[in-house]
């Protein structure tokens, strides 16, 4: 029977996408693994793959065409020996999601149905000897001593997919901090319409700028975190006189390419992303996430870094970075920043994370306070470092000093326990040598 294409959720709160490209035309022949088509969302431009085989036989929505629900039918796939004018002639209906994979949400499989289907496709499905499930069904069900060939699977052409194998062990899971607050995300009051908006202004006297899928996002995240998340704030001076002397340092010390030019420059920035995830790993408690179940407690500190791009921003990860050299941390920042600016990164390079670092001090701001991105508990803000007096040994001499001001989610860290973080990212700043060893 034809199989339905659809557009797939490339990211757990994606909606809608655009497509960019297809890839292949009706009448080709793919197999599970090619390269079908291109879809752009807010952040970037992801491959999707065919999971089965068989001949395109229709495409429902043209190249160039933006603003593709999820779930929507896209194409349509005729089995193999299957009537292709045939199955051409189907009509679109939106299918499980599922029916076509990124190769960026392969590993994670969070858009997988968490319904059964009316219609329960026999258990035990195979493809000859094979049975068909997902790796992460087939994961869970390997930790659980779960056997697959006696579980009803409810996706594509009865895939077993995450929800039957946690359907069958009652296995229970921590609810997600997306699920939890998603109800939520509506605007409590209403907002002036867009015509109430532009009635106060005349027509020639402005222009319109539509919403591009980046800026959707950004509004509906922050709309979020603003009406679910009770945050305060604490500021704190950190002197970084030693900091710029290490920096310089190891800038002067950095081993040179080919090219001759040095492998890595230091930033400030990486200092201040490796204090943030030291900070973390000495205060555990508060390297935490909230659910509406329990605090997801972080073994390790992943640093969010915001990164301006054309029109929006990003929030691309550094990983275990309290483990990290700042050499590593240079290195990677800057491919990170570079594909981010590209919309090149993949989802698991932007999303998810435990903390966010913030940096306005390059355009001499002296102080903000940035928004909570969730699932983080905090972010920290940094702002410019400005020659000051300070007291030293009784003496009034200059220095250097930097303001940093963190956010901190009340429900996962309390009052004392975000001044002990404050404090511990103060040390690593003005003592950086504890960051080397």
């Amino acid at each position: 029977m034809p199989i339905d294409i659809t557009m797939p959720a490339l990211s757990p709160t994606m909606e809608e996408g655009n497509l960019a490209k297809w890839l292949v035309k009706e009448g080709d022949k793919v197999e599970p693994g090619d390269v079908i088509a291109e879809i752009e969302t807010d952040k970037a431009t992801m491959e999707v793959e065919a999971v089965d085989e068989g001949t395109i036989a229709k495409i429902h929505v043209a190249a160039g065409t933006d603003g593709v629900k999820v779930n929507q039918v896209i194409a349509v796939l005729a089995e193999d020996g299957e009537d292709v004018s045939a199955a051409a002639s189907s009509a679109p209906e939106a299918a499980p999601k599922g029916a076509t994979t990124s190769k960026q949400e392969t590993k994670s499989e969070k858009a997988e149905p968490t319904t059964q289907p009316a219609e329960t496709i026999s258990a035990a499905q195979t493809n000859g000897d094979r049975i068909i499930a997902s790796p992460l069904a087939r994961r869970i069900a390997e930790q659980n001593n779960i056997d697959l060939a006696a579980i009803k699977g409810s996706g594509p052409r009865g895939r077993i997919v995450k929800a039957d194998v946690e359907g069958k062990s009652n296995i229970s899971s921590v609810p997600s901090s997306q699920s939890a607050t998603t109800t939520l995300a509506a605007p409590i009051a209403t907002s002036m319409s867009d015509e109430q908006v532009l009635a106060f202004y005349k027509e020639d006297e402005y222009e319109v700028l539509p919403h591009d899928g980046m800026r959707r996002t950004i509004a509906s995240r922050l709309t979020e975190s603003t009406q679910t998340i009770p945050s305060y704030n604490i500021s704190m001076d950190c002197q970084l006189d030693a900091l710029l002397a290490l920096r310089k340092q190891i800038n002067e010390a950095a081993p040179t390419g080919d090219d001759e030019k040095p492998l890595y420059k230091v930033s400030v920035n990486d200092f201040i992303i490796k204090a943030m995830a030291l900070g973390l790993r000495d205060v555990p408690m508060a390297n935490a996430s909230w659910t509406s179940g329990a605090r997801i407690l972080h073994k390790h500190s992943d640093v969010g870094v915001a990164v301006a791009i054309p029109d929006g921003l990003i929030t691309p990860i550094v990983k275990r970075a309290e483990e990290k050299s700042l050499s590593v941390i240079s290195i990677e920042m800057k491919d990170l920043a570079g594909r981010a600016r590209e919309k090149k990164l993949k989802p698991q390079e932007y999303q998810g994370g435990s903390t966010a670092v913030s940096n306005l001090g390059m355009f001499g701001v002296s102080n903000f306070t940035s928004i909570i991105n969730p699932p983080h508990a905090s972010i920290v803000s940094i702002g410019a470092g400005t020659k000051q007096p300070v007291v030293k040994d009784g003496e009034l001499v200059p220095a250097t000093v930097m303001t940093a001001t963190f956010a901190f989610d009340h429900r996962v860290i309390d009052g004392a326990l975000g001044a002990e973080l404050a404090v511990a990212f103060k040390h690593y700043i003005e003592s950086p040598i504890g960051m080397l060893v």
